[in-house]
């Protein structure tokens, strides 16, 4: 298997390479099938590769807003270190047919493409796009038909992917690995009191109603106090696990197979920040995907 020859801080802290490796080495098996079956059915099906947050390859910012609310969950590397999966897959010697790489920065997909053409590792089948994500998946589930086969990463920081997106994707052949904000993000929009801070993206997130959302992560349990009987309102427990199983249980309705257990991505301070899925109608692919899974979260 190639590897980019970087060093790790290049990369990110432990978490970033543990999830580029999993996404490597499904990627190599993903291939091999494909391309065999290529072989065997003259070209068929066109092979695609779809990154929604390509970035510059490089390196990610956040907002001050974003760095003072999430600053003890990750480290300084961990917030400005960006992933580069675009380098890796292209690095692979097996190819896709089509890679679409997106970005919603300008600045940072021109980056990625000029980093990527001075290691001259792209060709005339590499497409650097600025733009939504979302619409760009939208325009993806329009392209996908029976002769197309795509493969897709969708792993942001926060919570840039609405729902509405992702169920485009049903009854497509699509396997998707996506990363989840399960404990550096959602986990703390989801106040402990019952308040839901920034509900809208809550709500868009996980196609789910702001009730709904409620439902699944509190308690409400009637106290006697000295002024009488009172409604206490409390967090669910292991509420960042249960965002990761929130989140797999709504994917079933678009994929018929989901890995069940994720890949969990800790911080430096060994608390669990990302849940990393993969989702696929093929049993072949979620069964490769769980082996690679239960390999890395040992």
């Amino acid at each position: 298997m190639n590897k980019v020859n970087e060093p790790l801080s290049s990369w990110g802290g432990n978490w970033t390479e543990k999830k580029l490796d999993a996404f490597e080495n499904y990627v190599n098996a993903y291939l091999t099938i494909m391309n065999s079956q290529k072989q065997k059915y003259n070209g068929w099906p066109t092979t695609i590769y779809f990154d929604g947050f390509a970035g510059s390859g490089e390196r990610f910012s956040v907002s001050k807003e974003e760095n003072n609310l999430f600053s003890d969950y990750l480290v300084k590397e961990e917030l400005e270190v960006y992933k580069g999966s675009a380098e890796r897959v292209l690095s692979l010697n097996q190819k896709f047919d089509f890679y679409y790489f997106v970005d919603n920065d300008k600045a940072s997909i021109s980056l990625l493409e000029k980093k990527l053409i001075e290691k001259g590792i792209t060709s005339t089948n590499c497409n650097f796009i600025s733009d939504d994500v979302n619409i760009q998946l939208e325009k993806l589930s329009k392209f996908i038909n029976d002769k197309k086969a795509a493969l897709v990463l969708l792993d942001p920081f926060g919570m840039q992917i609405d729902w509405l997106s992702i169920e485009k994707l049903k009854d497509k052949r699509v396997d998707l690995w996506i990363l989840i904000p399960s404990g550096v993000i959602i986990n703390r929009f989801l106040y402990r009191k019952g308040k839901l801070i920034f509900s809208d993206k809550l709500q868009s997130y996980f196609g789910l109603s702001e009730d709904e959302i409620r439902n699944r992560f509190y308690e409400t349990e009637k106290v006697d106090t000295l002024f009488g009987t009172e409604d206490v309102v409390t967090k669910t427990n292991d509420s960042v696990a249960k965002i990761a199983e929130l989140y797999i249980e709504k994917l079933k309705n678009i994929w018929k197979h989901v890995s069940q257990k994720p890949l969990i991505l800790f911080n430096t301070k060994n608390v669990p920040i990302y849940h990393f899925v993969f989702a696929s109608n093929n049993r072949t692919a979620v069964k490769i995907a769980n082996q690679i899974i239960e390999k890395k979260n040992k």
